[in-house]
Parts: structure tokens; C-alpha cells; sequence
């Protein structure tokens, strides 16, 4: 695995290099056979070290985690601790995603769309805000096909804010979200809902609800 250790305001020394090379090695190792490349980011914020994890493991896994502490390494290790948990609790799920993505690979690609990155507006006296907004980037990113289960898995593996993914019991485009009380909001146009899934039960494994399902705290 191709590890890149780097700081910004901070000195990466030997020391803690070969420590995080070290660490990370033994918690991916466990799930990964050969991963790709990973990259870690130490930062100030304030007085606190801020650690920031990213494994590109295999071809649509990638795991990320950060954390907070009054020094580095604690701040490595906590984040590479939440990163072991997240792991552990998809150790089965992982395996059979694998041999899954093999098979949607052999039948059906991965849809290649367009993603853009606009400008955000601060809050300014100054001018109207235009119709169009300004785009700041413009890239590519790819759409597989998933079962919901196995969305939720990438999302949280990954730290993400929302995915959006091609549902394999329909083929239909779906979007799962991080709500803002801790659940995860799923989005299929094909049953005119917003299905709100709580984050556990979505991580168990059930791939459709019968119908709408409460929410609870």
C-alpha cells in the first residue's frame, strides 16, 4: 500500500511516520488483501492536532476518518481507532460486496457522470445572486449499482455526506443521506417516498422497507 504522510503547520517526523505506517497497516491489512493507497493529513485547529485519514482500499471502497487531541499521535490513533470500528462492523458485509462488485463489473459498468462544484455565496449586501451559479470544478464521478444495504456500508466507511447509486433491485437512481438527527434519510423516486431508515436498522442489512418506516430515537 502506498502510504503518504504529510503535515500542514505541523512537523512529521520520522517517528510518526512509521508509527501511522505501522498502525494503518495492521487495521486494513485485516480486510484488505492489496490496498490501492492511503493518505494521511495532520493540521492545527487552534491549540488541537487534527488528524485526517483516507484509504483508497479497492475499486469503490474507500474508508475516512479524523479526530481531534492535544497532540498527534492520540489524534492518529483515535481516528484510526473509529476507522478499525467501522470495519469490524461490516467484516462480513465487505466479503460479499466483493464478490458482488465482481459480478455487477462483469454485467453492468458503472454509469460516468458529471459533477460540478459551485461557488458558495456568503452572506453579502453587495449584488444579487446570479440565476446561474459559478462553477468552481467540474469532474467525473462514477454511479454503481448497489444494493441499499451495501450504499449505507459505503457511506459509512467513507464518512460521506450523501451517496447516490444505482438501485440493483430496480435500476432505478436512489440517494441515501446523513439526516441531521443521526439517521440515515434513503431516497427512491421509484416509491414516490422519502424513506427515513434509522441508521442501525439501514447497516443490519434490510434492502427495502415494506413501507414507510417511523423514525426512532
Amino acid at each position: 500500500m502506498q502510504l503518504s504522510v504529510k503535515g500542514k503547520q505541523v512537523d512529521v517526523g520520522d517517528t510518526l511516520r512509521q508509527h501511522v505506517e505501522k498502525s494503518l497497516s495492521e487495521i486494513v491489512s485485516k480486510y484488505f488483501n492489496a490496498p490501492l493507497d492511503a493518505q494521511v493529513t495532520f493540521s492545527r485547529e487552534a491549540h488541537m492536532f487534527r488528524a485526517d485519514i483516507q484509504v483508497h482500499a479497492r475499486r469503490g471502497i474507500t474508508l475516512q476518518s479524523s479526530a481531534l487531541s492535544g497532540d498527534a499521535y492520540p489524534a492518529f490513533d483515535e481516528a484510526a481507532g473509529r476507522m478499525a470500528t467501522r470495519l469490524r462492523r461490516y467484516k462480513s458485509r465487505l466479503r460479499d460486496h466483493h464478490q458482488q462488485q465482481q459480478q455487477d463489473r462483469a454485467e453492468q459498468e458503472a454509469i460516468i457522470a458529471s459533477s460540478f462544484v459551485l461557488h458558495g455565496h456568503q452572506d453579502t449586501h453587495e449584488e444579487e445572486i446570479a440565476e446561474n451559479p459559478v462553477v468552481v470544478a467540474e469532474m467525473t464521478t462514477p454511479i454503481d449499482t448497489l444494493a441499499v444495504s451495501e450504499a449505507v456500508m459505503r457511506l459509512d466507511l467513507g464518512d460521506l455526506p450523501a451517496l447516490m447509486f444505482r438501485n440493483r433491485a430496480n435500476g432505478g437512481l436512489n440517494m441515501i443521506y446523513r439526516r441531521t438527527d443521526g439517521h440515515i434519510g434513503w431516497i427512491d423516486p421509484s416509491q414516490n417516498v422519502a424513506v427515513n431508515k434509522p441508521a442501525q436498522s439501514a447497516a443490519s442489512g434490510a434492502t427495502k422497507p415494506a413501507a414507510k418506516t417511523a423514525i426512532n430515537k
